[in-house]
């Protein structure tokens, strides 16, 4: 949630008083605010959806990201007596009432300062807007199951329900300022290891109101062209990338939401990713096929990219993996080394999704979540340093992701339920235990299997990796 200012307002106005198509794009986002706030995010949402949505209508709803309408001040203290007590206030040496810093679907956002001098932001949950999100939610669900009565072939490839209860599931967290404040807590252990990437402390968290350090910066899309020196911008978005790609694939818990107004950037070169009330997490098999996904990307590489799709959803009984493989196959070469100014990865998925869908691959329910964190991921690294090219990132950061896969496939944990799991499936007989034990092995070497670079080199390194890091892990001393 970034700063709002009156200028992107004035002129998405302005605009709007002289185009049919504006005035159709700002209706679209007023019936939306009035809504409520599950259908503000299922706007900004498509906001970020090129694949689906005009440019015209996009523009507009990225107003939802940090511009929904603004509440009077007034209808916050309630919440903020009822978690804070009556003599909040004391807590507070200054708090700015007058205007604030963001306004989104479900909160606004307050400056203050502490009684210590610590700058800070306080974060209010909109009256009523838990009952309403959640009621909204049930709606929602009914829709989908009619859905899958109406179109049941459909429902089996695209399972409507399955992908809102991800989207839900990822959006919980933001119903609950204490559970957002525990997601910030991990983030800022993930980002220690990079020098630009920063998250806000949580300083108090309760149900409604999180009072958190100040973000200093400007939202990653009013960055203009002469901020920043080139090589501090590179730099940024690089190690924004290697942030996202570690969270989807080692620590498999990620900001589903980083979209520019969730990236704050500083004067001094830093990216502050705030708003950690939307986060996904997937298991190891969905983490290691989306891997394999990008990497077929990366790589020029259709035949793996098809595998590890496959991989994340499955097969139908009308399946063609031939003809999704050979669509796949075409369509790797234009993307692969494009770099953000000439690819947006929205809608380079929409077509993998689509192939899929015509050839009957079932597609994962995780795709709506990773996608669309994915896709905002890119949109935030184009504002910042358009000519990176997400391939590039990819190589950069695979050595020591494919490490820390493997030290994860290595640790007591994973050693002993392999374990159990083949023991148990030992104790059901020798063809049961024979399925488990290949299994295992498949599951060890996921990462290998699925990647399938364009070279036996390539594929010989990345098992070298994996092998490595597994004598690491047990060398002794």
């Amino acid at each position: 949630m970034s700063r709002a200012t009156g200028h992107r307002r004035i002129r998405a106005g302005h605009v709007a008083e002289g185009s049919t198509e504006q005035q159709r794009a700002r209706a679209i986002r007023e019936a939306l605010e009035q809504l409520g706030p599950l259908y503000v995010k299922i706007g900004q949402i498509l906001s970020t959806r090129p694949d689906f949505v005009p440019d015209y209508v996009r523009e507009e709803l990225a107003l939802l990201t940090d511009q929904a309408t603004v509440r009077p001040f007034a209808t916050f203290v309630p919440a903020l007596e009822a978690e804070l007590g009556e003599g909040w206030r004391e807590a507070f040496s200054s708090f700015e009432t007058d205007r604030p810093l963001g306004a989104a679907s479900l909160a606004q956002v307050y400056r203050a300062t502490r009684r210590d001098g610590t700058p800070c932001v306080v974060k209010i949950q909109r009256p009523g807007s838990h009952g309403t999100v959640l009621g909204d939610m049930a709606v929602l669900r009914r829709v989908t199951r009619v859905i899958g009565r109406v179109a049941p072939r459909f429902n089996e490839v695209i399972d409507t329900g399955a992908m809102l209860d991800v989207i839900f599931r990822a959006m919980s967290d933001e119903l609950d300022f204490t559970r957002e404040a525990a997601n910030m807590k991990d983030a800022r252990r993930a980002a220690k290891e990079f020098k630009t990437i920063k998250v806000p402390k949580a300083l108090l968290a309760t149900p409604r109101v999180l009072i958190q350090t100040l973000a200093d910066g400007q939202a990653a899309h009013r960055l203009k062209d002469n901020e920043l020196r080139r090589k501090q911008r590179k730099k940024m978005a690089r190690e924004f990338v290697a942030y996202m790609l570690k969270g989807f694939f080692v620590d498999r818990t990620f900001h589903a939401d980083p979209h520019p107004g969730n990236v704050l950037v500083s004067p001094d070169g830093k990216a502050h990713v705030i708003d950690w009330g939307m986060v996904g997490r997937i298991d190891r098999s969905i983490s290691a096929a989306m891997l394999g996904t990008m990497i077929g990307m990366a790589y020029n590489d259709g035949p793996a990219l098809a595998q590890s799709w496959i991989q994340m959803g499955s097969t139908t009984p009308w399946s063609d993996i031939g003809g999704f493989t050979s669509d796949i196959t075409r369509f790797v070469p234009h993307i692969t080394n494009a770099s953000l100014a000439e690819l947006n990865f929205g809608v380079a998925l929409t077509s993998v999704l689509t192939f899929s869908t015509n050839r009957g691959i079932q597609t994962s329910p995780n795709v709506s979540i990773l996608g669309k964190a994915v896709a905002n991921m890119e949109g935030t690294v184009r504002h910042i340093h358009p000519s990176l090219k997400l391939a590039d990132s990819i190589r950069d950061v695979l050595k020591d992701i494919l490490l820390d896969m493997a030290r994860d496939i290595a640790s007591p944990e994973q050693l002993a339920q392999y374990g159990l799991h083949a023991l148990h499936a030992l104790t059901h007989g020798p063809g049961e235990g024979t399925r488990v034990l290949n299994d295992i092995a498949d599951r060890q070497l996921t990462v290998h299997n699925h990647t399938r670079l364009s070279d036996n080199r390539a594929s010989r390194t990345a098992f070298a990796l994996m092998l490595l890091a597994l004598g690491h892990r047990h060398r002794p001393g």
